[in-house]
């Protein structure tokens, strides 16, 4: 199954490796190279096939429980300022997302959508420091009873060229639904409650729609 945000793109590598493989096995006299760029070919295919893969997942639904927004790696565990929304600190919990990783963002919680924006910005690497702060990103609070308000903010890396966000401000939401897609790299920060029990660990590698990342 893949993500309705790749359909396009499958559509457009699938004719250009046909086309690939068509013209060199009939203008390319040369074996190996003909062979060469039919492999080419067919490896990228591979590659944007499982980069928009959406595999199911079947979310147990917990009111006390943050899950994990995204396929990845928990790079950062710290106090900070939040400055857009909440002006105030809060626990922020880093996923970093390789290109290898399933790229939809899930809800990590149900509740109310109270904000959700869009920022045109820079492609830094996912991990550099001001990446959070300067890089395109989209910022979403959601809350709900347990944990009152939840932000996460979708940041584009280096090779990411469009966020896509499906939270709309009023919405209620379901825990584990598609919230969007990041297409070619990037992280996802959750910025929770201090006092909120943190579930994971530094480079623990979790899984979107099913992982605990924190609990009330």
């Amino acid at each position: 199954m893949f993500h309705k945000e790749g359909h396009l793109i499958i559509v457009f590598t699938f004719i250009f490796t046909a086309g690939i493989a068509l013209g060199a096995d009939y203008f390319i006299p040369i074996f190996w190279l003909k062979i060469a760029l039919q492999i080419l070919a067919l490896g990228i295919l591979i590659l944007v096939l499982q980069f928009f893969r959406n595999p199911k997942r079947n979310t147990i639904i917990n009111p006390d429980h943050i899950i994990a927004p995204v396929d990845g790696k928990v790079v950062v565990i710290e106090e900070v300022y939040e400055k857009e929304y909440f002006k105030d600190q809060r626990l922020m919990v880093s996923i970093f997302m390789s290109p290898i990783n399933v790229h939809v963002t899930r809800y990590c919680m149900s509740g109310k959508v109270m904000f959700s924006k869009y920022h045109p910005g820079k492609y830094l690497v996912a991990w550099h420091p001001k990446a959070s702060e300067e890089n395109e990103r989209t910022t979403v609070v959601v809350e709900n009873k347990s944990f009152g308000a939840v932000l996460y903010r979708q940041i584009a890396g280096a090779l990411a060229r469009r966020i896509v966000n499906y939270a709309k401000e009023g919405q209620e939401v379901i825990q584990g639904t598609d919230a969007g897609f990041i297409k070619f790299g990037s992280r996802v920060d959750l910025y929770l409650p201090i006092d909120t029990k943190v579930n994971v660990e530094l480079n623990q590698i979790v899984k979107g729609g099913i992982d605990c990342i924190a609990k009330k």
